[in-house]
């Protein structure tokens, strides 16, 4: 293996449950049993989840293969290759090994600098990170040093007081500074937690330990997007639990800020980066009972929707449905590795995450097989789309394979 399998386990603890006794295992660790007395939202299109999601991972396989370019890749000459990279993780995670990947991966490889980075003239750090977490899918011994000199690389665009070349010779002086082991779309560019996810990620499934200093040093960053005061040193924090875009130049949020009653500057919580930061702390070592990740559940289950990415409405209705489709794969990640399978509302009401993410996904896909959503963020470019809404779905398939549904 040259990193982690998707279907290896989950980062918080070394999960081995066959699908035949899941109940009566799960019955002794205390993790929740999805029983017929559950009273689980009903989702009436979904009559067996893991098929159905099956199917319809297949048909957009065969979609995603139509596009593929007479070079091997899917993005074009102006196009970054991470784009190539994100439907070549979600071949190598369906186990497509055939000529056509082959030819993906040669193509995404000939964008290899001698750095290590894998990248053409921009956004460093998100072309790497994801080219990484492709190769690492794959599990091609073939391709292990390639990936160990990205990762390598990868390592050094972290904000640390190590970093080097950033714009008019700033510095990172200590981890107080609150860029302080963030990641950004490049050498250059301030940290945020979308970047940060997504190297983290990609460092995870390459095989680093969690207490490796990387994650050690994300965990800085990535305390500091949650709207919590206990943990979270910034001035703007709040303590709904939820997470900003980036703790950065004073903070910032995409679902905007607002003043408080005292007067103080607040920044809104939102749905995607919660979901990135709490798989974030789970990569980083944080368990179930870390009072930040409590926060971050918190605010999952005050907040649960499939419909729009909450909080986003906050900065103007035009906003609640921006990034639907990179929020859908940043959702089923973070349940994935949470490991979960009902989500409890306020109203009391329990919700299978994956069934109801499976049902969703369905009625949105296209005949030809294609997910196509708004313009913000490239989602109008159906292959993006598409291969992130086939990495949702087998992030819920995986889940419903660990923690299979008992229906009535």
């Amino acid at each position: 293996m040259i990193g982690r399998n998707a279907d290896e386990g989950d980062p918080m603890k070394n999960k081995i449950i066959v699908a035949g006794v899941a109940a009566l295992m799960l019955a002794g660790t205390g993790l929740p049993t999805l029983m017929a007395q559950d009273r689980v939202v009903a989702t009436d299109n979904v009559k067996d989840p893991a098929a159905q999601a099956q199917a319809a991972i297949d048909r957009a396989l065969d979609y995603l293969k139509s596009k593929q370019k007479p070079d091997g890749g899917w993005h074009g000459e102006k196009e970054p290759p991470g784009i190539t990279a994100i439907v070549l993780r979600a071949y190598a995670r369906a186990g497509r090994q055939d000529e056509s990947v082959r030819k993906g991966f040669d193509k995404l490889l000939s964008h290899q600098l001698e750095s290590g980075g894998i990248y053409r003239d921009m956004l460093a750090n998100y072309n790497t990170a994801i080219a990484i977490s492709a190769l690492a899918a794959s599990n091609n011994p073939a391709y292990r040093q390639r990936m160990d000199k990205a990762v390598a690389y990868l390592r050094s665009l972290q904000w640390t007081d190590k970093i080097e070349g950033l714009p008019n010779n700033a510095k990172v002086e200590d981890d107080k500074d609150p860029r302080f082991g963030g990641f950004g779309y490049g050498s250059k560019a301030r940290p945020d937690g979308s970047n940060t996810q997504m190297a983290l990620e990609a460092l995870y499934e390459a095989g680093l330990d969690k207490n490796d200093p990387a994650f050690q040093n994300a965990l800085k960053f990535i305390t500091r997007m949650q709207n919590l005061s206990e943990t979270n040193d910034q001035p703007w924090a709040g303590n709904d639990g939820g997470a900003i875009y980036t703790p950065a130049n004073n903070g910032e949020s995409f679902a905007g800020e607002y003043t408080d009653a005292s007067g103080r500057r607040m920044l809104r919580s939102y749905g995607s980066m919660t979901y990135a930061m709490l798989k974030s702390f789970i990569y980083a070592g944080l368990t179930k009972d870390d009072p930040r990740v409590k926060a971050a559940w918190e605010w999952i289950t005050r907040n649960w929707t499939l419909e729009e990415n909450p909080g986003m409405q906050a900065a103007g209705p035009e906003n609640a449905r921006h990034g639907m489709y990179y929020y859908y794969m940043t959702l089923a990640r973070a349940l994935d590795v949470y490991d979960q399978p009902l989500i409890t509302d306020p109203q009391g009401n329990k919700h299978d995450w994956r069934v109801e993410l499976i049902a969703k996904l369905l009625s949105l896909q296209k005949d030809d097989g294609r997910w196509e959503g708004e313009q913000r963020w490239m989602e109008d470019n159906p292959v993006i789309t598409t291969a992130y809404v086939v990495l949702a779905l087998q992030d819920a398939v995986k889940d419903l394979k660990e923690h299979p549904v008992q229906r009535p």
